[in-house]
């Protein structure tokens, strides 16, 4: 499988009047076509951070990327402009956001905020637009595709939102796939299907998606490969399989410790603190 993005050396950094920190340190990884990686940590381990780099959208003029290098293909995208970026991202690039109600406009309806990547990037006229609109609201398993298009975000279920907000982040046929915590709003049996979806989406277009999570139980459904994250660096990378099988970190055991399927009739899930795994 050819890379289809490759980070390298990533350094993030976050200022205040305190001073300055590195909450992303020196993180290093990889995704190839078809493929699904998976990055996994507490909160406050550079996870999203790590994401919102890569597309550029990190959330406040105190926080920048400073050093490494992402790569698209063979282009660094640590070196495009704003409006190279407005380009990449919706076209190349796709996005899953954490929250579809914060993520949505709750002004403009479903059928507008999905057309807009369409007639922005594909230049399709409103009629070809809003025929497409359907089209993918129907493909991520939404029924009366027409009646949610003309509904506003407030109107529709968690579940539905998620959907509408893949199939925004789907309407252009990206290369790559963000996905930040899509599943964390969600009950267990909507969960299972949206991660469905995506592995079906993928399939059939074969692009690559990073999936961000804190939920290894959705990891070891949906990924190839683990980036595993803590305090902003890479403590271990690993095959989906053989991490769960054997992890190398002390950090990763403990994360798997603290499952609760696997301290099934324990009075108490261990917890994870400085000195290593305790009770």
């Amino acid at each position: 499988m050819s890379t289809l993005l490759r980070v390298e050396d990533l350094q993030v950094e976050v200022r205040s009047r305190r001073g300055t920190s590195l909450p992303v340190d020196g993180v290093s990884f990889d995704i190839a076509r078809g493929e699904t990686v998976g990055v996994v940590g507490e909160s406050g381990s550079g996870k999203s951070l790590t994401a919102m780099s890569i597309i550029q959208l990190l959330p406040t003029r105190a926080v920048s990327m400073v050093g490494g290098r992402i790569l698209l293909g063979n282009e660094d995208m640590a070196a495009f402009g704003p409006k190279r970026m407005r380009e990449v991202r919706g076209r190349r690039i796709g996005t899953i956001f954490q929250e579809p109600m914060t993520a949505l406009n709750p002004a403009f309806t479903i059928g507008y905020q999905i057309a807009e990547p369409l007639r922005r990037h594909l230049r399709l006229g409103r009629a070809e637009a809003q025929g497409r609109v359907v089209e993918l609201l129907e493909m991520v398993g939404i029924r009366r595709a027409a009646e949610v298009a003309a509904s506003y975000p407030h109107h529709l279920s968690g579940g539905m939102r998620q959907r509408a907000m893949i199939a925004i982040a789907m309407s252009c046929k990206p290369d790559l796939l963000i996905a930040d915590e899509p599943t964390t709003a969600l009950d267990v049996t909507t969960q299972a299907q949206i991660l469905d979806l995506m592995q079906d989406l993928q399939d059939r277009q074969g692009m690559g998606i990073l999936l961000v999570t804190h939920d290894l139980g959705v990891v070891a459904q949906s990924c190839d490969r683990v980036v595993v994250m803590r305090r902003g660096e890479v403590v271990e990378k690993r095959g989906v399989h053989a991490l769960f099988d054997s992890p190398s970190h002390p950090y990763t055991r403990a994360l798997l410790e603290s499952m609760p399927t696997r301290n099934a009739g324990k009075e108490r899930l261990p917890v994870i603190s400085d000195s290593g795994l305790s009770t």
